[in-house]
């Protein structure tokens, strides 16, 4: 069993950065992929991030390459998503999950969610 609990959300101008942080318990964590999905208002969740369990391998949705950084620490079991150079698009929940696989973490497939930590971009 893992819990995952979001923080780091804010109100922020355009432009601006920000770090999101993902803590989880569980003895488990460091067994999972692990990924960062967002959902806007009337929008669907769509995917942001993932990264494999060991941190080696890391994957991004093309509206974030190059501004986002998905990190995680398995000894804080804490997953981290640094935020740079955010855009009024960016704005919406921000969610973090676990799965047993980059691949099904992509595929939104994941066995455990959080509860979402809002970010909010003014133009």
């Amino acid at each position: 069993q893992v819990q995952l609990v979001e923080s780091g959300g804010g109100l922020l101008q355009a432009g601006g950065s920000l770090r999101l942080s993902c803590a989880a318990s569980g003895r488990t964590f460091s067994g999972y992929a692990m990924g960062w999905f967002r959902q806007a208002p009337g929008k669907e969740r769509e995917f942001v991030a993932a990264i494999s369990w060991s941190g080696g391998n890391t994957y991004y949705a093309d509206s974030v390459k190059g501004r986002f950084t998905i990190s995680r620490d398995n000894a804080k079991k804490t997953v981290y998503l640094q935020m740079n150079s955010l855009k009024p698009e960016d704005t919406a929940v921000y969610y973090c999950a676990a799965g047993l696989s980059v691949r099904t973490v992509i595929a939104a497939n994941c066995d455990y969610w959080g509860q979402g930590t809002q970010v909010t971009v003014s133009s």
